[in-house]
């Protein structure tokens, strides 16, 4: 496996988390409002649940492998 660039995934991990709190804002914004769209709040949801997962595997592969 090719080795992977530390700051690459350090740029990607900071894009992910800055657009998972942007939707963690829109979803309470959509909430609050009266009439809100729950079908919009469920894919917000969604989409931001994957970029969480997505969070999670990069900062996993930050992690350097240790042999046992």
């Amino acid at each position: 496996m090719a080795e992977e660039d530390p700051a690459k995934i350090a740029a990607q991990l900071v894009e992910l988390k800055v657009e998972h709190r942007d939707l963690d804002e829109a979803i309470a914004r959509l909430a609050a409002t009266i009439e809100s769209d729950e079908l919009a709040i469920k894919r917000l949801k969604k989409r931001k649940l994957k970029i969480k997962d997505m969070i999670s595997t990069l900062e996993s592969r930050l992690i350097p492998d240790l042999d046992a």
